[in-house]
């Protein structure tokens, strides 16, 4: 206090004195927090423990696992949310209309590949993957657009058809190119079948979608859904590259490298080589006798079901179970089957259940026989064979990979259906039964076991 406040009679008075009350700390609340969110690296650890009980996958490699499941995910997931729809629209027309749909989709093949060819050959895989995806996302917001005009008309929905069977077929065969240049074979044999895990969970929940939501959100809503989904597949794709490198034939190269040659290369590559000639036959004979099975079961069906409505619940219930079997198969067996019986015999594995397939047809032709039989060859093509040939294209060059492979999957498969298909009709307008078709087709059998083995000793396609 200074001299002149004691002057003027100022007292000092205590602090404590100047209220009654006690003194109080002041607390303040702690400052509202961001909800905490799991970055990738983050689930990716989290993940790891459980998936490596599973699958012989190696920490470095989680990533790349995880992201090509959900790119396949998001792709069948596409798919499937539209295929009722395309399968309603078709039928529009008829049922004597189907053959000739699958006629246009083969035609539009022949004119499709020369089209994929230019454009693989001037751009470099970076570049030309998503520009086919975002031409797939174009065509689906055109048809939406159509749809919500109120063009649902009969030629609307056999463009469609033809046009779903012809994106089924390409977005696969683009997503096994993309997986065997980013993967090696030896990494093939591992991955390949979660990876394949990750399809047929998006083919479980796109119907699912479709029947639960189709009817109150309408098939304009599906299809901006679909192309939504592609584009959530193009974001893996990307990611993907980040945390995988190219495991071409021919060497190290620039990820923005053109893969370069001719329009028609992937036709001349496979006139080239025996290697790819002798994928060209298994797979001719894969889509010839399955579509044979296919005709020879809807006969069976439709003889023992009288209305649609239960021929529907029967392929329902065929496709759940083939859906279900297939899962389990690829999470719990598909690497160690590979791994215990080589690519050799899980390639075998698909002619063994057809041949069974064949015999069940025309020995006991009812519907549970067919439903079961049919299921494993399904199933075991899915889950254990198709895993294995994808392991065949890891060892040819970029150019072989998305070329060759396109030709391959896209032309073959779909002109096998076509040939199976009126060869079918043929022999059932002379007369000739399924069971002389099964024996007539034992030497193609055992020419089909001969090729697993052939291909599987190739190169570094290890056995």
């Amino acid at each position: 206090m200074t001299a002149r406040a004691r002057s003027l009679g100022v007292q000092r008075v205590p602090v404590a004195a100047c209220s009654s009350r006690p003194s109080r700390a002041i607390q303040f609340s702690p400052l509202p927090t961001k909800p905490h969110v799991p970055t990738f690296p983050a689930l990716r650890q989290r993940a790891a423990p459980w998936l490596q009980r599973i699958v012989p996958v190696k920490p470095d490699e989680i990533a790349a696992l995880l992201l090509a499941f959900a790119f396949f995910f998001c792709l069948l997931c596409a798919y499937y949310l539209l295929r009722p729809l395309r399968d309603a629209m078709g039928l529009t027309g008829g049922m004597d209309k189907l053959p000739w749909l699958f006629t246009a989709t083969f035609v539009s093949m022949l004119l499709a590949v020369p089209l994929f060819g230019f454009l693989v050959a001037r751009l470099a895989p970076r570049r030309f993957v998503p520009a086919c995806y975002r031409f797939f996302i174009l065509n689906l917001l055109g048809f939406a657009l159509a749809l919500g005009l109120g063009a649902a008309n009969v030629r609307t929905g056999q463009v469609f058809f033809v046009w779903l069977s012809v994106f089924n077929l390409f977005a696969l065969s683009l997503f096994w190119s993309v997986m065997a240049d980013r993967f090696s074979a030896e990494q093939g044999q591992r991955l390949f079948g979660f990876v394949a895990a990750g399809g047929t969970a998006g083919g479980l929940l796109g119907p699912a979608l479709a029947a639960t939501i189709g009817g109150g959100v309408g098939p304009v809503a599906l299809l901006l859904i679909a192309a939504a989904l592609l584009e959530v597949a193009l974001v893996c794709y990307r990611a993907l590259l980040r945390h995988t490198g190219s495991h071409a034939q021919s060497g190290a190269r620039s990820e923005d490298a053109r893969i370069g040659g001719g329009v028609f290369g992937g036709l001349v590559l496979i006139a080239r080589s025996p290697y790819l000639l002798g994928i060209v036959l298994y797979m001719f004979l894969h889509t010839s006798s399955a579509t044979l099975l296919y005709f020879e079961q809807a006969r069976i069906v439709a003889e023992a079901f009288a209305d649609t409505a239960a021929r529907t619940r029967y392929f329902a219930l065929t496709d759940l179970w083939v859906s279900l079997l297939t899962l389990t198969l690829q999470v719990f067996v598909t690497a160690r089957w590979i791994r215990l019986a080589g690519v050799f015999g899980a390639l075998l594995s698909l002619p063994v259940f057809a041949l069974l397939a064949f015999g069940g047809a025309a020995l006991w032709p009812v519907p549970l026989a067919l439903a079961l039989l049919q299921g494993l060859r399904r199933a075991f093509d899915y889950a254990i064979s198709r895993p294995a040939r994808e392991i065949l294209f890891t060892v040819l060059s970029r150019e072989e990979k998305y070329k060759a492979k396109s030709v391959i999957e896209t032309l073959v498969f779909r002109g096998g259906d076509v040939a199976a298909g009126w060869l079918y009709q043929g022999l059932a307008s002379l007369g000739v039964a399924f069971g002389g078709v099964a024996l007539a087709s034992l030497p193609l059998f055992a020419l089909w076991g001969w090729l697993c083995k052939t291909l599987s000793r190739r190169g570094r396609a290890v056995d």
